[in-house]
């Protein structure tokens, strides 16, 4: 009888324990992983709006560089007597980034049968030119250079000109491809971690231009 006894006590403390344990469960924590409509049912909507909003908190999304080389030439004639120029030959880092300020939920679409998430993605902009006049070499010749001021002048004009050189280059048809596949999968990762997390790993996300 005792046994009896012990074994319906033990039984009461497990129930009571499991009704603890579920009245003790953070609220908010159920109802950011779960919809009230299914135990356990992702609100991928919920999911996908987060994304969005920490992606248009990050502004500008860096997706790619690219190091070059701008070589360009500067000259200055004065009384067309006197005259002076400068090679410059300076490296540079071209950044390209994403203006994600404007992305809204707008621009994403989830087809649940076909458990595709599609991204719109804006054009991929150049961002700053960075040079490494540590790194430069430049050259100077004519009467003029013997001027300090006539060579600040003639190193201000290259790198205008080494600007504008290294723009045409992160412009070539070749980077431009490659800087919009990579924006295209660092964005798919970006959506994808957070759907995989909330437990729609067979979810694929394409971003498109």
């Amino acid at each position: 009888m005792t046994g009896s006894r012990t074994i319906g006590l033990l039984a009461a403390t497990h129930i009571a324990a499991l009704g603890v344990g579920y009245v003790a469960a953070p609220r908010q924590l159920l109802d950011g992983e779960a919809k009230h409509t299914g135990f356990f049912t992702v609100d991928t909507t919920k999911v996908l709006a987060t994304t969005v909003e920490s992606l248009r908190e990050e502004n500008k999304l860096q997706v790619f560089s690219y190091r070059g080389t701008a070589k360009v030439h500067a000259g200055r004639t004065v009384l067309w007597l006197f005259g002076g120029e400068q090679e410059l030959i300076v490296p540079a880092v071209v950044t390209y980034y994403l203006d994600l300020s404007n992305l809204s939920l707008a621009d994403v679409r989830y087809d649940e049968k076909a458990k595709l998430v599609t991204v719109k993605l804006p054009k991929v902009t150049l961002g700053d030119i960075a040079f490494q006049p540590e790194n430069a070499t430049t050259i100077n010749g004519g009467v003029l250079t013997f001027s300090d001021e006539q060579v600040e002048a003639l190193r201000k004009a290259n790198y205008k000109n080494a600007r504008r050189a290294m723009i045409a280059q992160a412009q070539q048809p070749g980077l431009l491809n490659a800087a919009n596949r990579q924006a295209q999968t660092n964005v798919e990762n970006y959506f994808a971690i957070p759907l995989r997390i909330a437990g729609l790993p067979d979810v694929t996300v394409a971003a498109t231009f």
